[in-house]
């Protein structure tokens, strides 16, 4: 009984010698991740310092995006041009088209198995109409950055340039179509 008492408790020290204080060293460790502030009191992304250089190619901005708040009031500093657009295109069928979908009407093929279905990115949408005065560039590029409900955020992934491509693409090919709003305000006939 006392070596069967021993061995229990031999195979039980490793259980308990997992939850001391050190299990977690390399976990909580004191380290900055890209974009992260320094300053608790300041929590969201940094501004780039003001003595670096921008690599070609990429937008940088003085205004440090803290929230999606702050990103609402954004003024989407990319050309919407085709070049923009088809990159935008292309990072959303990585990105965006397995919740998505391809049409952006939220039927992609992760999309259909959350409990919350992602919103519909298209002028047919009747729940969100999509007018850039309620739903400005702005807003579109901070659910990127910060996601929200269900949406993953993106920020790691995409740099803020890729991420003004994506929202050119949603309003330059998903939203291309005349809002719903002004078609169903016509007069019907009979």
């Amino acid at each position: 009984m006392k070596k069967l008492s021993l061995v229990i408790a031999l195979s039980l020290v490793p259980t308990f010698a997992h939850a001391w204080p050190w299990s977690m060293d390399m976990a909580n460790q004191v380290s900055i991740k890209p974009q992260e502030s320094v300053d608790p009191a300041n929590p969201g992304m940094n501004s780039f310092p003001s003595r670096s250089v921008p690599v070609p190619g990429t937008v940088t901005s003085s205004i440090a995006v803290k929230d999606k708040d702050v990103a609402f009031k954004l003024a989407n500093p990319v050309p919407a041009d085709a070049k923009s657009v088809d990159m935008g295109g292309r990072l959303f069928e990585i990105y965006c088209v397995p919740c998505h979908g391809k049409s952006g009407t939220g039927d992609g093929l992760v999309g259909d198995k959350l409990m919350l279905r992602p919103w519909n990115l298209t002028s047919s949408n009747d729940l969100h109409r999509w007018d850039s005065k309620d739903y400005p560039d702005g807003y579109i590029f901070g659910m990127i950055t910060f996601g929200g409900g269900v949406m993953p955020v993106y920020a790691n992934d995409l740099s803020p340039t890729e991420r003004w491509h994506v929202v050119n693409y949603i309003r330059k090919v998903l939203q291309k179509k005349a809002p719903v709003a002004a078609a169903s305000a016509a007069p019907k006939t009979k």
